[in-house]
């Protein structure tokens, strides 16, 4: 299913600029950056889970926030993409 990850991580301290930059790494590792801090993830459910306790093991609740929106199995007729950053195809065969 495609995922719609979001964060907002407080940067004011020099904790807050690592546990950006855990985030952002753990986010790079499971989907493609499309906005600075928005990424479209390709999951099973299980991955879903496991991403979400990773995430929220990282953030300070109090000063961070997480947003995860399931656009499902569907999600083509769901997202519109319009400017620069075209998508890849999450679902086709990746060529390294």
């Amino acid at each position: 299913m495609l995922v719609l990850l979001t964060y907002d991580v407080s940067t004011e301290t020099s904790e807050g600029r690592k546990r950006l930059n855990k985030v952002a790494k753990k986010c790079v590792a499971h989907g493609q950056r499309v906005q600075n801090s928005v990424f479209e993830c390709n999951l099973d459910w299980g991955q879903f889970i496991k991403l979400q306790d990773e995430l929220k093991n990282i953030i300070d609740p109090s000063k961070d926030s997480l947003r995860f929106y399931c656009l499902g199995n569907s999600y083509r007729d769901k997202v519109t993409h319009i400017g620069v950053k075209p998508s890849i195809e999450l679902e086709g065969e990746l060529i390294l």
